[in-house]
């Protein structure tokens, strides 16, 4: 376990209250969900201090998978051992999927979810107040030194001119311990913010209509256990955002194998933007599609397999990364950069959610709110959803 973390023995029940919740109102994709992973459990419940979080997520960072998925697993390995590995996890990632399946049912039963975008559209200026709140707490806590600042503004610039973002990190990383070496100590300050980067917040998401026809049955040459291999090596090998999700889903399912149309694909990619909880559900609702329930089982499955089997290999060695000054140091480098590829996609989240009078006044509220209320972000987000409801936004 973490040696960074303010108390050990928490209860799986509580482990699991806490990731059911945010698995099935975390709406706005990763950058989202690690704003509300870190109000829970740095701020509200103490169970990690800053520092110890944001190692941790500067570690998803570099291996493949989801993100925000895998931090979720690194706060329950650190609270309760392997079992609370499996149990924050499992937790975090079930009410995405069984949401994602009855919208898919749904989807190819009626043709269309209004409310699901009328939902979505309340929800989206108060994750952007979220994010904002986030990434300002965990800049200060990060930036503290010359170095670290320019490495943040760098990675701003190369994200916005296109640079891989692996390529930002580990040049990043590279950068921070040659600055340290040249330094001739390592900072004790611990600069290490950072949020995972699993995906964008939002893509042009296609209008919620049409049926799916054709999809509605199971393609003859589809084999179940073929689908599972395929989102068992998606996870395992899948860096970058959801842009580079949709192109391996392209790769297999529409040219490789034609069990999908282009038109299936990005309705799937649509359904897993708008659904609270890891983007990854995409899986579960192309796995619906294909196989019905035990498709959606083993699409989920498949492609968070991996998740678990990466974090359980390399959460117990976070700890002696930072006390290896080189590793450290690479460390901070790569939460550096993390922090400037947090902050474009909190710009690009902003533009595409932020478009009227109402939600520019959502935002405003819930800004307000996050900044002088110790007000329960979760509360927030069920609250801009009842909004977009009612207001049809």
């Amino acid at each position: 376990m973490s040696e960074e973390s303010v108390s050990h023995g928490t209860s799986l029940g509580e482990l699991a209250r806490l990731f059911l919740k945010l698995g099935s109102i975390g709406f706005g994709g990763p950058a989202a969900h690690i704003a509300l992973m870190e109000d829970e459990v740095v701020r509200r419940r103490g169970w990690l201090t800053g520092e110890a979080f944001l190692d941790y997520l500067g570690a998803t960072n570099l291996i493949p998978g989801p993100n925000s998925t895998e931090l979720a697993i690194e706060i329950g390995r650190d609270r309760a051992g392997w079992p609370g590995l499996v149990v924050a996890g499992v937790a975090f990632i079930v009410p995405a999927a069984l949401i994602v399946t009855i919208t898919a049912w749904a989807y190819v039963r009626f043709g269309s979810l209004p409310a699901a975008v009328a939902l979505f559209a309340g929800v989206k200026p108060v994750i952007i107040a979220i994010v904002a709140q986030a990434l300002w707490r965990l800049a200060r806590t990060a930036v503290k030194t010359p170095l670290l600042g320019a490495l943040t503004v760098a990675a701003i610039v190369a994200e916005a001119t296109g640079v891989h973002e692996l390529i930002v990190l580990v040049g990043a990383a590279i950068l921070s311990v040659t600055g340290s070496a040249l330094r001739g100590h390592h900072a004790d300050d611990r600069v290490n913010a950072g949020m995972p980067m699993g995906g964008p917040i939002l893509v042009n998401v296609p209008k919620l209509t049409g049926a799916l026809g054709a999809a509605i049955g199971v393609p003859a040459a589809v084999s179940l256990w073929s689908l599972f291999a395929i989102f068992v090596k998606i996870g395992s090998v899948l860096f970058g955002s959801g842009y580079v999700l949709l192109a391996f889903l392209r790769a297999d399912f529409v040219e490789r194998l034609g069990w999908l149309t282009e038109r299936q694909l990005l309705d799937a990619v649509a359904v897993g933007q708008v659904t609270p909880g890891p983007v990854f559900t995409t899986a579960t609702f192309i796995g619906y599609v294909l196989g019905g329930v035990p498709g959606a089982v083993l699409a989920t499955l498949g492609i968070f397999l991996p998740a678990f089997v990466f974090v359980a290999v390399s959460g117990p060695l976070i700890p002696r990364l930072r006390r290896s000054r080189v590793a450290g140091a690479a460390l901070d480098g790569v939460n550096a950069a993390s922090l400037g590829l947090m902050a474009v996609v909190t710009w690009q989240l902003g533009r595409a959610s932020i478009v009227s009078v109402s939600s520019c006044i959502v935002a405003l509220i819930a800004g307000v709110l996050l900044a002088t209320q110790r007000v329960n972000a979760a509360w927030l987000v069920v609250a801009g959803a009842i909004i977009g409801i009612a207001l049809g936004m």
